[in-house]
């Protein structure tokens, strides 16, 4: 059983790392995803960027995974209410209301997933 939680572990790392490293590449795409009220949103976008690929290279070391697995599950959680948003909106800023479906689940997954990491220390 450890086996599947270590890979699951280094697949949460993998896509978080990708997903942090997309802020960089493709900025624009999570434009519509800042909530107009904030200000610097290239900013919000660029340190949250940050703060995912930190977080997936910080699971991959035993010392940090269980508060790597915390911050992740915390980070998720408060990005689900974008992505329950973008569900109801008439406009979806992931481009669709299938996406957006498609989105919100995979959301819940994470969270679930980072939380269940870190309960364990996998």
């Amino acid at each position: 059983m450890k086996l599947i939680w270590n890979i699951l572990k280094l697949l949460l790392a993998v896509f978080m790392i990708y997903a942090g490293s997309q802020h960089f590449v493709n900025p624009d795409f999570f434009n519509p995803f800042v909530p107009d009220v904030l200000v610097f949103k290239t900013f919000i976008i660029y340190a949250s960027g940050i703060l995912e690929v930190t977080l997936g290279v910080l699971l991959l070391f035993p010392k940090f995974t269980k508060k790597a697995a915390l911050a992740i599950c915390i980070l998720m959680l408060l990005f689900l209410p974008i992505h329950i948003w973008d569900v109801f909106s008439d406009t979806p800023a992931i481009g669709s209301h299938e996406a957006a479906l498609i989105r919100l689940p995979i959301q819940l997954v994470l969270i679930a997933l980072s939380y269940k990491l870190y309960k364990i220390k996998a």
